[in-house]
């Protein structure tokens, strides 16, 4: 008789209290700034030692990086974005248009989790230098990401005619970058919504074949 396989509780309680502390750190290192933030301030805000944060993360760098991947995913989950559900979704979608939907959707999604710590994250490389470190070298990540979105649009069959995989990665790194959503939606006060609507016309008129 095969054995019912048990939740490890232990690595539940592992998971919880990592993402109480990774969302404390966040709270903490917006309203007072990296710099200013201890981990003795962060172990409080979460309710638990500060040798637990220690354990976890190691040093304060190390615990940045989970608070700025954790926005990036929207979960503590060890899944690139290019394997995520939503992006997977978009590339299966049989037209250009309708991957633009999607893929605007979701990158609406981490926008909306990372824009607001984009100055954060500046404030924070310039206080620790060192913060950099903490990610590899080589291309930007987001054009990566964007880049493969590209491969699977310029083929489809609405896609504009003559369109390159360069052409349509350079427009959705441009366009659904973290600078221009905050433009939008933190100084000119528009919604998420309104530059979710703003940014699928504008790459769909750009990418797409003119359905006249």
């Amino acid at each position: 008789m095969d054995r019912v396989k048990r939740p490890d509780k232990r690595a539940e309680r592992s998971r919880r209290t990592r993402e109480k502390v990774v969302e404390a750190a966040r709270e903490l290192f917006v309203t007072q700034g990296y710099g200013a933030t201890s981990l003795q301030e962060v172990a409080d805000r979460a309710g638990v030692a500060v040798q637990t944060v220690y354990f976890v993360f190691g040093n304060k760098r190390t615990l940045f990086k989970g608070v700025v991947d954790t926005s990036i995913a929207g979960d503590a989950e060890p899944v690139a974005t290019m394997d995520r559900e939503w992006f997977r979704a978009a590339c299966a979608e049989p037209t250009a248009a309708g991957q633009l939907r999607v893929h605007v959707r979701g990158t609406r999604e981490i926008l909306g989790r990372v824009a607001p710590i984009m100055p954060l994250i500046a404030a924070a490389a310039a206080t620790d230098p060192e913060i950099a470190a903490q990610w590899p070298e080589g291309p930007d990540p987001r054009y990566t990401v964007h880049y493969a979105a590209a491969e699977a649009l310029a083929g489809k069959p609405d896609a504009r005619p003559g369109l390159s995989v360069e052409m349509a990665a350079d427009l959705l790194f441009g366009l659904l970058s973290p600078q221009l959503y905050l433009i939008f939606v933190r100084d000119r006060d528009w919604s998420p919504n309104m530059w979710e609507a703003w940014v699928r016309t504008a790459l769909i008129s750009q990418l797409c074949a003119d359905p006249r």
